[in-house]
């Protein structure tokens, strides 16, 4: 990673995601989390704040130590115990079928290899555990100009922002190892090209 990947942008997003209308969605993402989760792009620790009193430990994946470091006072603030166990969310160095839930907050655009991070996922879940996440990613079938507009500015996206994607199908992705159980898709905000979000919830 070069500087702006490891040192800047972390801080960045940080600033960046903490306004009053992500806070009101990870509520919503992290409710019905419980027993140990696995929270894949855990960052500078933004939804600690949000889990649940039923939540017992987290497994955090996250590839920015920079992440680590914004997150020491929400940590420490933290009645549920956090774990660090790994740097990629497609290498989770977990037991198969070993926690109760796991957790995506704008993380699947991200992960270089994202069809083995949900294989990954699927794996450490238990059996009928559940996966709560929101993405931002394609455009909704038949807005065909927003989807046009996500595939040009996506080489740009990638380069600004530590290899974030746009237009990956993320229904489509979680769907083949999991059967999506809630979504919602909405656009939160301007431009469409970048926010058009999936929310919700998959079960393994």
């Amino acid at each position: 990673m070069g500087i702006w990947e490891e040192r800047m942008l972390p801080r960045a997003i940080d600033l960046a995601m903490r306004g009053s209308s992500f806070r009101e969605t990870r509520q919503r993402v992290c409710a019905g989390l419980h027993g140990e989760v696995l929270e894949i792009g855990f960052g500078s620790g933004l939804n600690v704040p949000h889990y649940p009193e039923t939540v017992t430990r987290v497994f955090a994946v996250d590839p920015s130590l920079r992440g680590r470091e914004l997150a020491a006072a929400r940590l420490a603030g933290s009645p549920v115990p956090v774990e660090f166990v790994g740097l990629d969310g497609a290498h989770i160095p977990l037991a198969d079928s070993s926690v109760d839930t796991a957790l995506s907050t704008w993380t699947l655009c991200t992960i270089p290899d994202v069809d083995t991070a949900i294989d990954e996922l699927a794996r450490v879940l238990r059996p009928g555990g559940t996966f709560h996440f929101v993405e931002h990613g394609l455009a909704p079938d038949g807005h065909h100009r927003v989807r046009r507009w996500q595939h040009r500015w996506n080489p740009v996206q990638k380069r600004i922002g530590g290899g974030c994607h746009v237009n990956r199908p993320i229904e489509e992705i979680v769907s083949r190892r999991f059967e999506v159980v809630e979504l919602e898709r909405v656009y939160a905000g301007r431009p469409k090209v970048l926010t058009s979000h999936y929310e919700g919830v998959a079960r393994r």
